[in-house]
């Protein structure tokens, strides 16, 4: 029950936050409210006892893209004029309401699974993801060592290229 309070509570936050990023003409506080919107989602992992993906919100997105948004906003010469209005937003506005009726479309086409619900099965609740996810990563027989160690090799070197490039600056 509480679990629920919290997660429709965190799904309002992030709502009204997203809709807050749009609207925001400011672009530093439009990426402060990214900020939140990304919270809000780590929150709603967090009700749904995904764990793994909670921590991994905060660390990621809100650790990491938000600071490199935020560090872009407050690089951008005209930052004080804000987010101006160019005249792609009507394209813009049929696109999107376009990618919406598509979105809709699928999910009201789509067979869910619902035999959990018509056979009163249960699901295990507020066990912890983690460690699975790390037994699946880090055992020698999966093989996915090898893709996790390069995938860190190249972000460090994407860091390091861009420390050279801007350290001239």
């Amino acid at each position: 029950m509480g679990a629920d309070i919290a997660f429709w509570i965190f799904a309002v936050i992030a709502v009204i936050a997203a809709l807050g990023v749009v609207a925001q003409r400011n672009l530093f506080r439009a990426a402060l409210l990214l900020v939140l919107s990304f919270f809000a989602v780590a929150g709603i992992y967090g009700s749904l006892s995904a764990d793994f993906m909670a921590v991994a919100q905060v660390l990621v997105y809100m650790g990491a893209i938000s600071v490199l948004i935020i560090f872009g906003v407050m690089l951008t010469k005209d930052v004080q004029r804000g987010n101006s209005f160019n005249r792609a937003w009507p394209s813009a506005l049929v696109v999107c309401a376009a990618l919406m009726g598509l979105l809709v479309f699928v999910f009201i086409d789509t067979d869910w699974n619902t035999d959990m619900v018509q056979t009163g099965a249960t699901i295990a609740e507020d066990k912890p993801t983690t460690s699975a996810i790390a037994d699946a990563i880090f055992d020698k027989d999966a093989g996915f060592l090898l893709p996790l160690e390069i995938g860190a090799a190249l972000i460090l070197a994407a860091v390091i290229g861009a420390i050279a490039l801007v350290k001239d600056k």
